[in-house]
């Protein structure tokens, strides 16, 4: 009888157990409504896919274009929602069980990217530039990007006019992973970022309809040297986990800081260790100045830019640009503010070295993607410069900077689509001779891209130079600004080296022609135009939202 009790008491405390189990766990606490911004354009990535597997093929694309552009304008409404409401200064903290920073320059960079993936649709949809198939319009991607070039499948996709709608997902997609990327506060959810982003944009370079082996050949590079810089962060994250026994910023921070020693007796020697410290800050950097396509990690940026479509080109050179300087600058400021006196130096060298070398090599250059390749990476030069400032006003300035340059880049990269020859479009520099002749219009706003890619006065490049240079100047960088004033007046020969090309020379009769877009591309280049002509003539009104944005929450 008390064995029968022993095991009916016995079995009347595993309940008990599992319900004290139960009591003692506490489910997560998510922001739903902080993390909108990146929530809905990822649910719109997951419903494009769904509608790539179900509906037919002729309403793919309207439906797709659709539901991209509601989820990055549903997105932009959520930034702003939260921009307003005060998550941007007062109300700024950190979210997803700390995995993610809700403050003014998360917003101010989830906002810049939503509006650059949105006008990059615009671009993306274009279908009047390719020649008409038998049976429709088609646009600038592959007919069946899994048929080998050339081949039988190729050819029968074409002529069946079969359109690629499965780009907007995967921009979607990456334009998720962007979100993410500048808003994540500990290194585990960077690099999960870092993948969310690139692995779509893979992809993305190697489905051009024309040139299909320069395209997959892009893609190629593109892939093997962002697997060696997704490597090196990794790596680098892991060896600041050993030095902190955190990968959270704020837990590393301390660390580095001497304000928080574990009782741990291995960590306590861990901590001791520099060397630790000092490799991977190193690697993490390293990293983020892959994406950046500052020198000497910059191998991959013109050959991918010249092979990749010109619609995803455009969209990478902008949009990556803004991620990957969002999540160095919140590195650099939240996590490694103590070794200011470490990295300073060393980010002094890269600067120099990638504005020199982007400008310089940019002049050899005969082929106009290629030479925007080059100006990108003078541009990161230009930069890092507001980024070694280590201020606020640093910060501010390169937020505003990265707002003007990106819709700089997307309309350059919107007029390179429409001059085309027999071959698909025209980008070697030769073929551009007479083009002011052949179309004033075009060439003048490509012309004044380029301006503003110089920094002349009263275009938004301009404004964007002078804050980073000011910015640097005050934070006792002055030699930089130097070269990095040097460095502008030899990027100002290329770029006036092709306006006299267009406007001074002779067209030749078997030159280009300039195709007649629809109305996504012409909205694309008159957004650059207007975002151009405003940031230039009245900038004050976005350096001051800049400047309010500039604070990181930590």
């Amino acid at each position: 009888m008390s064995a029968v009790a022993t095991v009916s008491g016995a079995a009347g405390a595993v309940p008990s157990l599992w319900t004290l189990g139960a009591e003692q766990l506490e489910p997560p606490k998510i922001e739903y409504g902080e993390l909108s911004p990146t929530l809905i354009v990822l649910g719109a990535a997951v419903i494009g896919i769904l509608l790539e597997a179900f509906l037919p093929r002729k309403l793919r694309y309207g439906a797709q274009l659709i539901l991209a552009a509601l989820g990055l304008a549903g997105g932009f409404a959520a930034v702003l929602g939260l921009a307003i409401s005060g998550h941007a200064t007062t109300k700024a903290a950190i979210a997803g069980m700390g995995a993610i920073a809700v403050d003014g320059p998360t917003l101010f960079l989830q906002g810049t990217i939503l509006l650059v993936g949105l006008v990059s649709v615009f671009v993306f949809a274009e279908r009047r530039l390719e020649p008409r198939s038998q049976t429709a319009t088609v646009d600038s991607w592959a007919a069946q990007p899994a048929s080998v070039p050339g081949g039988e499948g190729e050819r029968e996709a074409t002529k069946a006019g079969w359109t690629t709608t499965e780009v907007y997902p995967l921009l979607l997609f990456a334009v998720g992973g962007m979100l993410i990327f500048p808003a994540a506060n500990d290194l585990l959810t960077l690099f999960i970022a870092l993948e969310v982003f690139s692995l779509p944009l893979y992809l993305l370079c190697a489905l051009a309809r024309r040139r299909r082996l320069l395209s997959q050949e892009a893609a190629v590079k593109y892939f093997l040297l962002g697997a060696f810089s997704s490597a090196f962060l990794l790596f680098g994250a892991a060896l600041l986990y050993g030095y902190s026994g955190s990968v959270n910023y704020s837990g590393i921070a301390r660390v580095v800081g001497n304000a928080d020693r574990s009782t741990s007796a291995v960590l306590a020697e861990t901590t001791s260790n520099d060397a630790l410290l000092l490799i991977g800050g190193a690697l993490v950097v390293m990293g983020l100045l892959f994406k950046v396509g500052a020198v000497p990690f910059h191998m991959w940026t013109p050959d991918v830019y010249q092979g990749a479509p010109t619609p995803v080109t455009g969209f990478m050179a902008a949009a990556t640009k803004v991620a990957a300087f969002g999540a160095l600058l919140r590195l650099l400021y939240v996590v490694l503010p103590g070794l200011r006196w470490d990295w300073r130096p060393v980010m002094w060298g890269v600067a120099i070295l990638t504005m020199l070398a982007g400008a310089v090599v940019a002049i050899t250059q005969t082929d106009v993607k290629r030479l925007l390749a080059y100006s990108s990476i003078a541009h990161a030069g230009f930069l890092l410069a507001g980024v070694i400032a280590t201020s606020r006003d640093g910060v501010a300035s390169v937020l505003f900077y990265l707002g003007a340059y990106s819709f700089v880049t997307l309309g350059a990269f919107a007029v390179v689509t429409l001059v085309r020859d027999a071959g698909g479009e025209a980008t070697h520099l030769s073929k551009w001779a007479g083009l002011g002749r052949r179309s004033p219009l075009l060439a003048g706003v490509f012309a004044l891209f380029l301006l503003a890619f110089a920094g002349i006065p009263l275009t938004s490049g301009f404004a964007g130079k002078f804050a980073v240079f000011k910015a640097a100047a005050e934070g006792g960088a002055g030699a930089l600004v130097v070269v990095g004033v040097i460095a502008s007046a030899i990027a100002a020969f290329f770029y006036i080296r092709v306006i006299v090309l267009m406007f001074l020379s002779e067209p030749k009769a078997d030159g280009p022609t300039v195709a007649v877009p629809s109305v996504w591309t012409t909205s694309a280049i008159a957004v650059g135009v207007l975002v151009t002509v405003v940031l230039g003539v009245a900038p004050q009104y976005f350096l001051d939202l800049a400047n309010q944005a500039g604070v990181f929450v930590r």
